[in-house]
């Protein structure tokens, strides 16, 4: 038998969203969303149930109350939905309540046995009196004295009953009673954590430089103007530290560098300069560092940062701390490798160091010098090579005083592990859209990301190319594989981003079947410029999709029948705002097909569209379109 004096509460709180995992994780929202509660309220015999949630971020001491509702009155009113505005950035919670209400039950039954032409009522009337009674002394000013009121009539014995009746089902009566109900027999599930960043972490376009190609950081500010322009929010900057000479590489990863050869960004550390806190000299100095910094705040552009745990053999933690690092039996350092590919110029840290706290919080310490020098956003270099609970650890900590600080992983790994960093606390994520050429792929991988759960905690960021991966169908495809992949990209992904040399459609591989770049600016410096012939088209998308609310969604996507397999269509809708998306997949082929638009849209049975990268204007309806679309060819449809 049960311990406790009082009966066990007889609600159950059962299905909550959102939560991650059973609470383990805090599911995440930005700021501005209304975030929706929904549970299944379940309760044996035939009462009136109420619900409330209600949230509060840490900061707040008092939580605000929302009501609950059924969504599936039809079904049996079993799903329960209540609505919150999410408007500040960090940690949250909420919790739902749910009671029974006597009151509300107690005139559910006087209305059906009047219904039913029942007139012995005198143990009803009495009942609903003491309800009333109860009621009145909860209210509060107007509400306690139409309560009141109620009450004298109900319980006056010598009154009719019709008028008895009358008095207790009033309207103004029913509202009093309903904003004070009783809640003594109260569940209460939660409370359940919410995680809420500001909107760079859900929706931005990112542009990703070399900046010693770019006449270092005071050319890179020179640049931020146009790019925020061209509609990027995000300019990604591969690490900007000194860079060692032992080691160093040579042009397309040669194990012996020129005396010309910069070397690779990610080989960080020298012994003149420093480590992961210091600047390359030949990037600028720091006065340089906050101009850039300045700039990009002045156009709303963050400049993201790369987050590299790894040294150079020049780096000063090898001299300063030895035990934080590697070491073979006969005294040797083992450098990095990732098979088949090696890095002969950098060393990993021992995680199992004896040492591991005080590494832990060097690593926070570096990370700490940029935030306070404006970066408010970091792409984390290989973090599923990295202990898991080391990352949430950090990112709790850089969050516990600057939540606004966005992480993103680059993280090209299993997908369990994918999704763990993502609830440990990673804003968003790198992906596979990369390897995702086929309709088939798209749809099964972007419908996985939408609707498998993850979306509650788990943030894409559908990257285009990056420095270490051109895919074979850039290299097969040329321009018109370009333009399809940054319209895909940029038109399901709220986040995505391009490498430079995208926007000049740059496709040669250092060899046949590699997705390494000949000539790669990982080891050599180029001459780079915003001249590219794919930067109008990037500058038409990254417009629409500031104008459209419905793009900067992920889980608000719906896919066509496109009546070709190389043709992929779907729509994108946020309330009145729909836009539908089709492109060719073939790179050398025109294709023609009918794009279905279903009933589920609810849109009229013919319509005006206008197509963001064309301007061209066309009649559609719900139903089959023809369209023909040349090799990689797009349409971005607004709907009118």
């Amino acid at each position: 038998m049960p311990r406790s004096p009082h009966p066990p509460p007889r609600i159950h709180v059962e299905r909550v969203e959102p939560i991650v995992d059973c609470g383990r994780y805090a599911a995440k929202r930005t700021v501005g969303d209304v975030v929706a509660v929904r549970a299944e309220l379940i309760r044996d015999g035939h009462e009136i149930l109420r619900a409330v949630v209600r949230a509060r971020p840490l900061s707040r001491r008092r939580p605000r109350e929302a009501p609950m509702a059924p969504i599936d009155a039809q079904l049996g009113g079993s799903r329960w939905e209540g609505r919150f505005e999410a408007d500040e950035v960090g940690p949250w919670r909420f919790e739902i309540e749910a009671w029974a209400d006597a009151f509300a039950s107690w005139r559910d039954e006087l209305e059906r046995k009047v219904a039913a032409g029942q007139e012995d009522l005198a143990g009803e009337l009495a009942e609903g009196a003491a309800h009333l009674e109860a009621a009145a002394g909860r209210a509060r000013h107007g509400a306690r004295k139409a309560l009141e009121r109620a009450h004298a009539v109900l319980a006056d014995e010598r009154a009719p009953w019709r008028e008895r009746v009358a008095a207790a089902l009033a309207e103004e009566v029913v509202a009093a009673a309903d904003a004070f109900p009783a809640r003594e027999d109260a569940t209460v599930a939660g409370p359940f954590d919410l995680w809420v960043d500001r909107e760079r972490a859900r929706f931005g376009a990112w542009y990703e430089l070399f900046p010693r190609s770019w006449g270092g950081l005071r050319g890179v500010a020179k640049q931020i103007p146009k790019l925020a322009e061209l509609g990027f929010d995000v300019v990604y900057l591969p690490p900007v530290h000194p860079i060692g000479e032992t080691n160093r590489k040579g042009a397309n990863n040669a194990l012996v560098a020129g005396e010309h050869d910069p070397g690779s960004p990610w080989a960080i550390g020298d012994r003149a300069h420093g480590g992961h806190d210091a600047l390359h000299p030949e990037l600028g100095t720091w006065e340089d560092f906050d101009a850039l910094i300045a700039a990009a705040r002045r156009h709303d552009v963050d400049v993201a940062l790369d987050f590299a745990i790894q040294c150079s053999a020049d780096h000063p933690w090898l001299t300063e701390h030895p035990e934080w690092f590697h070491h073979r039996p006969d005294g040797t350092l083992k450098y990095a490798e990732n098979p088949p590919k090696r890095y002969q110029d950098i060393y990993n840290v021992n995680w199992d160091s004896p040492d591991w706290r005080g590494l832990w919080k060097a690593l926070h310490d570096v990370l700490m010098v940029w935030v306070r020098r404006g970066v408010r956003v970091f792409r984390v270099d290989n973090p599923h090579t990295k202990p898991l609970d080391f990352w949430e650890w950090l990112i709790a900590e850089v969050h516990r005083t600057h939540p606004d600080v966005v992480f993103l992983a680059e993280a090209f790994t299993r997908a369990a592990t994918m999704r763990t960093l993502a609830k440990l606390g990673f804003s968003q994520s790198y992906t596979y859209f990369t390897w995702k050429n086929s309709r088939a792929e798209l749809i099964d991988y972007v419908v996985e990301l939408a609707t498998s759960g993850m979306q509650e905690y788990f943030r894409p960021n559908f990257f285009a190319n990056t420095p270490d991966i051109l895919h074979a169908y850039l290299v097969d495809g040329g321009p018109p594989a370009f333009h399809a992949r940054l319209v895909l990209a940029a038109t399901l992904s709220p986040s995505y981003g391009i490498y430079s040399g995208f926007e000049h459609h740059e496709n040669v591989p250092l060899a046949p079947g590699s997705e390494e770049y000949l000539d790669s600016e990982k080891y050599e410096l180029k001459r780079r410029r915003l001249d590219g012939p794919l930067l109008p088209v990037a500058k038409r998308l990254n417009r629409a999709r500031r104008e459209h609310l419905a793009l900067q969604r992920l889980d608000d996507v719906w896919f066509l029948d496109a009546g070709h397999d190389e043709l992929i269509a779907y729509a994108k809708s946020a309330g009145d705002d729909v836009v539908i998306v089709a492109v060719n997949l073939d790179p050398h082929h025109a294709h023609e097909g009918a794009v279905v638009v279903p009933e589920l849209l609810d849109l009229p049975g013919a319509f005006a569209v206008r197509d963001l990268l064309s301007g061209e204007r066309y009649e559609w309806r719900t139903g089959s379109n023809y369209v023909r679309l040349e090799a990689g060819g797009a349409h971005v449809l607004a709907v009118r």
